[in-house]
């Protein structure tokens, strides 16, 4: 069971930074999931659409240049990071779950891929792109038929994973708490994986294993390792 730290290692720095992102490559996670939205065609690190849970700014990214988002405070003197900088920072060390969060982020993100793959060598395998707007993922489908795609929900579906399967992405993110078995055996019966978020008490952890699911995103990426190790010993010795 891969562990991915949710918007880096967000459950100990501040969410969606370098330094969390840092941090959990640190921790040895086996991905990182971060968030994006597209501002004046930049594509900008950030969960909230509004800045006050997250920075010291106030009312919307949208209502912002983007010159005075990218000097906000994120929390212990970070900066919101922009996706080429999480690129550049995560290039060749993992691989990076993009979660595209806002609307008119498909072109901005296709167009970094180009740059990466022109200035870095980046492989579009290496990414898996997710969202819960699934239009967005078929729009990057016909542009990138290499890139991986992520199918967001937080419902248990009446015909599980069938319809990620229909529109041939390569993965369903599940809610934890709308997961059981019937879904995880759909998902790999039909050739996907299973991501399930945000998975951090011991309890949760334990029962994914158990699930067999394919990975957790987890704001405690160390420590949920730990976890995860210890149960399948303890397995093993039974």
């Amino acid at each position: 069971m891969e562990i991915i730290a949710h918007r880096g290692a967000s459950g100990d720095f501040p969410e969606n930074t370098l330094l969390a992102i840092e941090q959990a490559l640190l921790q040895g996670a086996d991905a990182i999931e971060i968030d994006v939205y597209a501002v004046e065609d930049e594509l900008i690190v950030i969960h909230d659409p509004k800045l006050e849970r997250t920075t010291n700014g106030s009312g919307t990214i949208y209502q912002h240049a983007l010159s005075y988002l990218l000097q906000l405070d994120a929390g212990q003197g970070q900066r919101i990071p922009t996706l080429w900088q999480v690129l550049q920072l995560t290039h060749g060390k993992c691989w990076l779950n993009i979660e595209l969060k806002g609307k008119n982020t498909a072109e901005p993100l296709l167009a970094l891929l180009t740059k990466a793959e022109q200035q870095l060598g980046l492989d579009p395998a290496q990414l898996l792109v997710s969202s819960f707007n699934h239009h967005l993922l078929l729009q990057l489908q016909q542009a990138c038929p290499a890139l991986k795609l992520g199918a967001l929900t937080a419902s248990l579906q009446l015909n599980y994973a069938r319809y990620v399967a229909d529109l041939k992405f390569y993965s369903i993110h599940c809610d934890v708490n709308f997961i059981d078995q019937s879904l995880v055996d759909d998902a790999h019966a039909l050739g996907l994986k299973a991501y399930v978020y945000t998975v951090d008490e011991l309890e949760d952890i334990h029962a994914m294993q158990q699930l067999g699911v394919d990975g957790i995103f987890t704001n405690y990426p160390a420590r949920s390792r730990v976890i995860a190790s210890e149960h399948l010993t303890t397995m093993s010795s039974l």
